[in-house]
């Protein structure tokens, strides 16, 4: 109950804040940051819920009165990679819990289904095909990794179930030539991240040489590629190698030996946890590496990592989500209820606000196009739940304005990069 309290009186301070805001497209903001519903279908249109349901060529989530709308996530939640999918999971659950002291949606609490993509394609089939398999499942928050997004993409819009995700970056994900139709994401492309590494690089740090180092994995080879294209397009660059590892490999020496040949002054190697711990200890180690730049991205932003890495890790940049948010929304609102949730005193990794705008466009979307029954089922549409979170225009988010894209891109891309030291990431560009 004091919770409850707290977070009432915090909401209310909230709402008198927000009360003038509103988006460039004059939709107003409710107190979660999200862009409020204008009116339901039902109460616009009059629809016969069973009929609408009828029309859509995947039929409607059914809610009975009194039961709860439940949204399932596909996230890595175990594994060395777990603090990606745990940060994204409280990211995502921080926003039903703060729904839920306002009422829930339409008088319906949220709940979740929380299943593990364990940052693979095996692990995304089986989330996804677990999530499906349960018809009151009204949309997924997921994956955490590209490589678990990509089947698990086209399992749920086979079955027409909306998935929208934190932190998948690849690029082929929303390519107009692979894009899955009820697939949508809050982060940012990796052509826009492959580009500012590489610009970062030349401008900042000076190098004209790098190689490359990826796990085969749609993340890291996509974010490699678009890297060393853009250092060569935007430098002059030369990129002395690309190398590829298996996410299981732990002895890089070898590998390592042969980029020293190379003489690159800057390596990039844009790979998850456990691989970019023991890649950063051995290339420490490497004979010819003594001078040589070390960087990786945001899969290996986490507490994990840098407890993994150790010393190793101080002086290696990381690119990734600029998490340098001006809004009290986020300082005031998700952060404390973040750490309760967690039990922690920092945030795990860098997804945790992509996670909370991508489930505030979902229940705002449910707001919009559910419809009400005369015996207080709620009906949600699956294809018009689609179609209102792909017309997500302006959405004054966390993480930034928001808009959807035909393709599934709707996030408001920053980058920035961070220097480890002492055991921390230190945010040090852009400056502003």
């Amino acid at each position: 109950m004091q919770k409850q309290l707290r977070w009432t009186a915090i909401f209310a301070v909230m709402l008198l804040a927000l009360a003038a805001c509103t988006n460039t497209g004059g939709t107003s903001q409710s107190a979660s940051g999200s862009a409020a519903a204008s009116t339901s279908a039902s109460a616009d249109t009059g629809d016969d819920p069973e009929a609408v349901c009828a029309a859509d060529e995947f039929g409607c989530v059914e809610v009975a009165d009194g039961d709860p709308i439940v949204l399932g996530t596909a996230l890595v939640i175990t594994t060395a990679d777990a603090d990606l999918g745990q940060d994204s999971q409280y990211g995502a659950h921080v926003a039903g819990d703060l729904r839920n002291e306002e009422g829930g949606v339409r008088g319906h609490m949220i709940e979740w289904d929380d299943q593990d993509d364990q940052c693979s394609a095996e692990g995304g089939t089986t989330a996804a095909r677990a999530l499906v398999a349960d018809p009151q499942i009204a949309a997924v928050i997921g994956t955490s990794c590209s490589g678990a997004g990509v089947p698990a993409a086209q399992i749920t819009s086979e079955a027409g179930v909306t998935m929208v995700s934190p932190s998948n970056t690849a690029p082929s994900l929303t390519d107009p030539a692979t894009h899955e139709p009820f697939y949508a994401r809050t982060a940012h492309n990796d052509k826009v991240q492959g580009a500012a590494m590489a610009q970062f690089a030349c401008e900042e740090l000076g190098v004209t040489r790098a190689a490359t180092v990826h796990d085969g994995s749609p993340y890291a080879e996509q974010l490699q590629q678009v890297f060393a294209d853009e250092f060569v397009a935007q430098c002059g660059g030369t990129i002395t190698g690309q190398e590829a590892v298996a996410p299981t490999d732990t002895d890089f020496r070898t590998l390592l030996t042969t980029i020293a040949a190379g003489d690159p002054e800057l390596i990039y190697y844009p790979i998850f946890t456990a691989g970019g711990a023991l890649m950063t200890q051995q290339a420490r180690e490497t004979a010819g590496l003594e001078d040589v730049e070390l960087a990786g991205a945001d899969g290996m932003q986490s507490q994990t990592f840098l407890t993994t890495a150790g010393a190793a890790g101080d002086g290696v940049y990381t690119s990734g989500p600029d998490l340098a948010f001006e809004n009290e929304l986020y300082q005031d609102v998700f952060l404390p209820a973040y750490y309760e949730l967690c039990g922690c005193d920092a945030t795990l990794s860098v997804f945790h606000a992509h996670a909370f705008d991508a489930a505030n466009i979902v229940l705002d979307a449910i707001d919009e196009v559910a419809l009400e029954g005369d015996d207080g089922t709620l009906y949600i549409p699956r294809t018009a739940l689609r179609d209102a979170v792909f017309a997500t225009s302006d959405y004054e988010g966390v993480t930034g304005t928001l808009t959807c894209d035909e393709n599934g891109d709707c996030a408001d891309p920053k980058i920035s990069v961070s220097l480890i030291g002492n055991g921390a990431y230190e945010r040090i560009w852009p400056e502003d």
